[in-house]
């Protein structure tokens, strides 16, 4: 893997956790130059963007990186007139350092120790820490269910942190499941080597010791995929391997999931994670600012765990955002001024904030449709250039993370909300027949 090979799987991962907007700036103003000393260089074109970058970024772009190359130690951003300091070696690859499972990259700042546990995630945390000092053994499947952004991505990564450090023999692999589809769509697709690929998917997924699939909930409905799943499952159940399956909702309420597999999830132990409370809430920021290496008055940490109730990482992302701020405007302490400071672009957002059911609402009432139509499989033009304008009109007004807008949208790909993006954008330069559709749309939008 070369380095641009390597930003881009990085790129890959940013798509999903940044806003559409953001994610653009990233790319024009943002360019790999080489791998030193276990860091990643990365190149801006001015001063401005650098520091644009390290205020914004670069907390998503090292956990990017650790999600794909987690032996890597750190990232360091320069500018131009920098890069000839770093020599650039276009033509190396970055070698492995020690022996990897193939897939478990594990985010290593993940860890249960600092998992903030209370009444709203104890049941699950326990559980989840029985699994790695035993796995196979106890709770086998695990099922851990909950909201966006409440802990599931940590608590998989702890287990997986755990399971390596400490049993490092053990082949722990962790797969999203829109991944484990894709692969076995290519296995079947391979025309030339059928036989060899179909062989080659079915013994990395059952030869391994613990297998993680995230985000169950997007199985895919074709039967080829739900009997393939369902064999490994068997085989590794029987093995006395460890299943670990999560979901944003439970067994019982994911859709085109067959019975058999429905009710194999439910063997072992079915954990959710609820919402945390406001002293729950107040305990993760001050675990992060920690972290972080700051002191945050305890007033200053109960505004912001009572603006997210719902979902910690938005609530440590604003908590990102005023040690950010402090520190680059030389402030030594984080009173209630810097706070209103920092967060002013997010509260005015807030206050004028069209959530994405307002969007849908409007665009559904404008085009005469039905929101099931515009969530739904339909592919009739009547109903794909209104889903494609509203999945426009909310990256234009949310910041809303692309892979989230394509779970509103059925569970779809973020790909294909980039694409409707990209493609509405267009038309709206253009000043098009959709164009003067989109201006009626936003003038309606801003009178709410």
């Amino acid at each position: 893997m070369d380095v641009r090979e390597l930003w881009q799987k990085m790129l890959d991962e940013l798509e999903t956790m940044i806003p559409a907007l953001g994610f653009d700036t990233l790319m024009e103003t943002t360019a790999p130059v080489n791998v030193t000393e276990n860091k990643l260089i990365l190149c801006t074109n001015s001063e401005v963007s650098k520091a644009l970058v390290q205020k914004r970024f670069l907390i998503h772009i090292r956990e990017a990186m650790q999600m794909v190359f987690p032996m890597l130690d750190d990232v360091i951003v320069i500018t131009e007139d920098q890069k000839e300091n770093y020599k650039t070696k276009e033509d190396e690859d970055i070698k492995p350092l020690g022996n990897t499972w193939e897939d478990s990259h594990f985010i290593k700042k993940y860890t249960f120790d600092n998992f903030v546990v209370g009444s709203s995630n104890e049941f699950v945390a326990a559980a989840s820490h029985a699994v790695s000092e035993a796995p196979g053994k106890k709770f086998n499947p695990l099922f851990i269910y909950g909201g966006v952004g409440l802990g599931k991505t940590h608590l998989l990564n702890a287990i997986g942190n755990h399971i390596t450090n400490n049993q490092p023999k053990l082949k722990t692999l962790y797969v999203s499941c829109e991944k484990f589809t894709n692969e076995l769509i290519e296995a079947i697709r391979d025309t030339k080597n059928p036989n060899d690929a179909k062989k080659a998917f079915r013994q990395k997924y059952r030869n391994c010791d613990v297998l993680m699939i995230d985000d169950i909930q997007f199985i895919s409905k074709t039967d080829a995929t739900q009997e393939e799943l369902f064999h490994t499952f068997n085989d590794l159940y029987n093995a006395e391997k460890q299943i670990i399956i999560s979901s944003d909702r439970p067994p019982r309420e994911i859709q085109h999931l067959e019975d058999r597999l429905r009710t194999r999830f439910a063997w072992g132990l079915i954990a959710d994670i609820k919402p945390p409370d406001l002293e729950t809430r107040i305990a993760i920021l001050q675990k992060k600012a920690a972290e972080q290496g700051v002191v945050v008055k305890p007033g200053i940490l109960k505004i912001i765990a009572e603006s997210v109730q719902d979902n910690i990482r938005d609530m440590e992302g604003l908590l990102t955002r005023v040690i950010s701020y402090a520190s680059l405007t030389n402030q030594k302490e984080i009173n209630e001024n810097i706070l209103n400071e920092a967060l002013k672009d997010y509260t005015d957002d807030q206050k004028e904030m069209i959530s994405a059911d307002t969007v849908m609402s409007v665009v559904c009432e404008y085009f005469s449709v039905s929101k099931a139509d515009l969530i739904g499989k339909k592919k009739n033009k009547e109903i794909v250039e209104p889903r494609q304008i509203c999945m426009y009109l909310i990256t234009e007004f949310l910041t809303t993370p692309l892979k989230e807008i394509g779970n509103i949208f059925g569970g779809r790909d973020h790909t294909t909300v980039i694409f409707a993006r990209d493609k509405i954008a267009e038309q709206v330069r253009l000043e098009s027949r959709i164009g003067l559709y989109v201006k009626d749309l936003k003038a309606l939008l801003l009178k709410k």
